[in-house]
């Protein structure tokens, strides 16, 4: 395994690989303070929170590493660690899609890197890199007095889309949407997923999904949050999603159940 090998051969003697290993932008800030709080309802993003590193490893050679030991998993946008008494022994790894960053969450969560296991998690905040590539980068987002009010509002409108979802499951406001789903279901071309937060979305599946052939489209129930159907070209396209996805954890709380949809 080339990553292995990166952990044990010393960086300065594999000078060819200098250039592959540079970050492709010049963007640094990445929201630390958010990226180490509570994970359990963060969705998949471009961005990996990578802690628990040796602290003893100077800045240079553990970017080095990180670098070499991720970029199997698709390309890197930025990597961002520091040396300061606050943020040592942590790391953040943007990638240019989910998929990407996805796959390097399931192999390399607990990978032994310098002697200590690390820990993985989708960071909270999205990168300033990614933020720029979408054209959502927003500078006054840095200021904690604009993050605050922004965090207010946000808790507002979640409250008032919980009083809202609760009025529509009283009696009476009409029944529920049958969703035809049957675990014995015979194999087509349309899977449906369970074990979601209910803050994913249709995009984020679909980036989720996409990266396997024969992908179509993502069908979100709004009536039953945690629910999404996913169709494919064909059978054998969904049953290959199927099988690599099975189980696949979107956060450390929640982890997807897929099974033919039931025609």
């Amino acid at each position: 395994c080339d990553c292995q090998v990166a952990l044990r051969t010393p960086i300065t003697s594999r000078k060819r690989r200098h250039t592959s290993w540079r970050c492709q932008t010049g963007t640094r800030a990445i929201g630390h303070g958010s990226a180490t709080a509570a994970m359990g309802d963060v969705p998949p993003s471009c961005t990996i929170y990578v802690n628990n590193l040796n602290e003893k490893i100077k800045k240079d050679e553990l970017k080095k590493s990180l670098q070499a030991i991720f970029s199997q998993f698709g390309k890197i946008v930025d990597l961002v660690a520091a040396k300061t008494y606050k943020l040592r022994g942590q790391a953040w790894v943007v990638f240019a899609d989910v998929a990407s960053a996805g796959s390097a969450m399931r192999t390399m969560q607990g990978f032994p890197f310098y002697d200590k296991p690390m820990k993985l998690a989708y960071a909270k905040t999205k990168s300033d890199a990614t933020a720029k590539a979408e054209g959502s980068f927003d500078p006054a987002a840095r200021d904690p007095t604009v993050r605050q009010k922004r965090k207010l509002e946000s808790q507002k409108e979640e409250r008032a889309s919980q009083a809202t979802r609760a009025e529509e499951e009283e009696p009476g406001s009409g029944p529920a949407p049958t969703i035809r789903t049957d675990p014995s279901a015979p194999p087509n071309e349309i899977l449906f997923v369970q074990g979601l937060p209910e803050a994913t979305t249709a995009q984020m599946l679909s980036m989720l999904f996409q990266q396997f052939p024969g992908f179509k489209e993502v069908r979100m129930v709004e009536a039953k949050p945690g629910i999404a159907f996913v169709e494919f070209d064909s059978e054998t396209q969904a049953s290959v999603s199927l099988s690599g996805l099975q189980g696949f954890k979107i956060n450390p709380t929640h982890s997807m159940t897929l099974s033919y949809a039931k025609k």
